[in-house]
């Protein structure tokens, strides 16, 4: 199974390719697709769905993991996250991948074990079961890869 897990967002959106075959996880692929402040709202949400869409045609994934929208005070960063995770399950429905949201303290639970645990430790936990050389930069892109472990995880407790 191919799963492509996403860390949602309108400036910066992570993104990571795993496959689970014979139990064993692989990293394919991951990045962060970047869009520009300097741009208009059409223009960004435009720039999201096509690298998503090149993306998915690319590496083919069955499933998409993403984090649940989660925010503390910023309406407007919110709004703007909500925006961008809506391009991404249009995205994701048009080409008939399975979806599946999880909460941060989720992805942190499934990946270290802490429901707690900082970037730092979910970064390294990431390098580790991926068999990385190093920590993907930006953050975005662990937390993406992050996800797509955690429903890796789920998804073999499942069978």
């Amino acid at each position: 199974m191919h799963i492509l897990g996403i860390d949602p967002g309108f400036g910066r959106t992570g993104w990571g390719v795993v496959t689970v075959e014979n139990g064993k996880l692989k990293v394919e692929s991951y990045g962060c697709i970047e869009t520009s402040k300097d741009e208009s709202l059409e223009k960004r949400i435009e720039v999201l769905y096509n690298e998503l869409i090149h993306i998915i045609t690319t590496y083919k994934p069955e499933a998409l993991a993403i984090e649940s929208l989660f925010f503390n005070t910023n309406v407007t960063t919110a709004l703007a996250v909500g925006q961008a995770r809506g391009v991404v399950l249009l995205a994701a429905v048009q080409n008939k991948m399975t979806v599946t949201s999880y909460t941060p303290q989720q992805v942190k639970m499934g990946v270290t074990g802490y429901g707690k645990a900082d970037k730092q430790q979910v970064g390294q936990m990431i390098k580790m079961v991926l068999k990385l050389q190093s920590i993907p930069k930006p953050d975005d892109t662990a937390d993406a890869l992050a996800i797509a472990v955690t429903h890796a995880f789920s998804y073999k407790m499942k069978k």
